[in-house]
Order: structure tokens, then sequence, then C-alpha cells
């Protein structure tokens, strides 16, 4: 078998993706497409995500197509030959960005997420510390321009929370990499925190925890079926903090879903039905991610990282108070600016776990060579 040139290899992986661009620019140049606004929707986001793909391509291409006019120039005029290293080293760099944008993507990295954060060991303490990663994550999307909507929350007496269930969602249709469960899917596990409760009066330091799962949105109701003859619906009174009631109608919804055992409760809102949908939301979203587990069990060598983020088991992540230090568990980072953190400097931590998937990624597939 001949053996293909790294930028042989280049086209060949990038060839069938150039081809379905511009199909779907063909078709999302068609108005009729667009009266169905869930197809044009996922239409769009993979567009969005090929973008990136031909970017890198006509970069990539350019370079190749400078690097061997100069050479046919340099047999011709040796003065020329001056410019190839340059050409060249420009060639590695735009191949190497391409087979980087080549690197399989989660299907699911370009959805909107719905983050569940819920107390663990440590009581109060444990609340209080649900409430402080929600104010960073509510912080971190704002920083990042992302919308954000409360669906569910039981607070507890100091202020905490036992439980919440946030909507975070971007604008339009992001680029590869740019999605918000591209980035929150990190999220998902054990965070431990060290510091000296509210309720300490002997200032010992103790070490409690609170679980959080990024779960991504399905876009509509047609992507998870639900049949609701599967469904339990149980209606309740809504209360709030040390059982005080928060409306005197049964207002509050719960629905089971038989065949996964599923539970999701929703009490927000003072409108039975308003529950009712919120949770079919949340509902619809944890069995999507569900699917995807199977479909991992399949596969396992790909969605590495989604599997850790649906494992609440997992401890992933320290946040030490009287070191001002926050740790990552699972890629080594380590600093000592937790207050920045806590106020939605979380990029770097992310980042990190980024760059930990790529490499394992990379490391796994094959390259063009050279």
């Amino acid at each position: 078998m001949t053996q293909l040139t790294p930028d042989e290899s280049a086209q060949a992986a990038v060839g069938p993706l150039l081809d379905e661009y511009e199909e779907l620019e063909r078709q999302l140049a068609d108005p009729s497409i667009h009266a169905d606004a869930g197809a044009a929707r996922k239409l769009g986001r993979r567009y969005a995500e090929l973008g990136a793909v031909h970017a890198g391509y006509v970069v990539w291409r350019s370079a190749l197509d400078d690097l061997e006019a100069a050479r046919e120039l340099a047999a011709e005029d040796s003065s020329f030959a001056e410019e190839l290293p340059a050409l060249d080293a420009t060639l590695v760099e735009a191949r190497e960005r391409l087979h980087r944008l080549l690197i399989p993507r989660d299907p699911d990295d370009s959805r909107d997420v719905i983050l569940e954060i819920k107390a663990g060991e440590g009581g109060e303490e444990s609340a209080l510390f649900a409430g402080d990663l929600l104010r960073m994550y509510l912080r971190f999307a704002e920083r990042n321009g992302w919308r954000t909507e409360v669906l569910d929350s039981t607070e507890s007496d100091l202020g905490g929370y036992k439980d919440i269930s946030v909507a975070v969602k971007t604008r339009g249709n992001p680029a590869p990499g740019e999605g918000v469960f591209s980035k929150l899917k990190y999220e998902g596990g054990v965070h431990r925190v060290q510091r000296v409760p509210v309720t300490e009066s002997q200032g010992r330091i103790h070490t409690s925890a609170a679980g959080v799962l990024a779960l991504p949105e399905p876009d509509e109701t047609v992507e998870i079926e639900i049949d609701h003859n599967d469904l339990r619906i149980d209606v309740f009174r809504s209360s709030g903090p040390g059982g005080q009631s928060v409306n005197t109608t049964d207002s509050a919804v719960r629905i089971t879903h038989l065949p996964t055992g599923v539970v999701v409760s929703c009490q927000n809102e003072k409108s039975q039905l308003q529950n009712k949908e919120q949770a079919l939301r949340i509902l619809r979203a944890r069995l999507h991610a569900l699917q995807a587990e199977a479909a991992q069990a399949e596969a396992s060598q790909a969605r590495r990282s989604q599997v850790r983020t649906v494992d609440r088991s997992e401890r992933i992540r320290t946040y030490n108070y009287p070191e001002n230090r926050i740790a990552d568990h699972r890629t080594g980072y380590k600093a000592y600016n937790l207050d920045q953190v806590l106020d939605g400097d979380l990029g770097p931590v992310i980042q990190s776990c980024l760059d930990a998937d790529e490499s394992a990624q990379l490391a796994a597939l094959q390259t063009f060579g050279g």
C-alpha cells in the first residue's frame, strides 16, 4: 500500500466534510427549510461546526499552494530558496490546526445545558457551598454572554440550596468548542470544599461536598419522545425552608418516568402547568443523558469525558478556602486564586480539562504524519 504524504492525508480526511459543508450551505439557502425551526436550527448548528473546518482548510490549502509555488521558483532562481523554511513552517502550523479541527467532536458540544447542583455530605454547610457553586456558574455564564434561567430550587434554612436546576443557554449557533455544553460538561462530579463553616464555633476546618450534573438539553421535544403512558404525575403543595408553605395550592409537580425510574420534581412556579412543563424539560435532558451513556457503553473509546460528567461519585475538584486554593484532580491543575474562580473566573480551570481531553484524543488518533 502506498504511504500517503501528510498533505495527501489531510486532503483525504477533510474532503467528505467539505462536501457536507457545501450541501448544508445549499439547504440553508432554501427558504422552505426555515419553515421547520427545529430542522433549520439543527442544520445551522452543523453548518457552524463545519464552517471552522472549512476556514482551516482554506488557510492550509493556501499555505500548501504558496510553498509549492516557491519551490518551483526556487528551482529556477536560488534566491527564492530563502523563503522556503518560513513557508514550510506556516504549512506545518496550518496542517496541525486543521488536524485539531478534525478531532471528532462530542455531538452534544454545541447544545445548551441544564445544570443541576445538589447538596451532599455536610448538611447546611453543603447547602451553602451549593449556593456558592451556583453563583460561580452564574457569573461564569455572564462572562460568556450566556443566558440563565432557574427551573427549580429547594432552599435550605441558612440560605443555601438543597438542590437547584438552572438552564444555561447561548445565543445563535456557537462555533465548535464554544457551546455551553462543550465547557460545562467537565463540571459533572463531586465538588469538595474545605473551610470553617458558619455554624462552627471552634474555628475548625470542615470538609463537605456538593454534586453537579451538566445535562445537554435537547432542542425539541421530538428529539426525546416521551410516551405519556410511561409517566406517573403526582401533585403536591410547594414548601420552602423549614417546611413553610410557599402557597396554599397543590401546584408542585413530581413526574416519574416508569421505564427508567427517573424522578423529577418542580415547585418554583405558582402554576401547576408551568411546573409540569419545567419538570418535563428536565426529564428530557436526563433521558437524553441516559441515551448518551448507553451509546458510550457500546463505543468505549468515544466521549470518555462525557462519562465522567454524569458520574457524580467522582470527586473532581477541591476548593480550599484557608489556602485560597483551587485544585482539579483529573488534570492536576492547581492555582491560588480561589476567590477569583468563585467570582466566575472559571476559564483556566475548564481549559485544563479541554487541553487534557484534546491531548488524549490526539494521542489516540492517527496523525497526518510528519
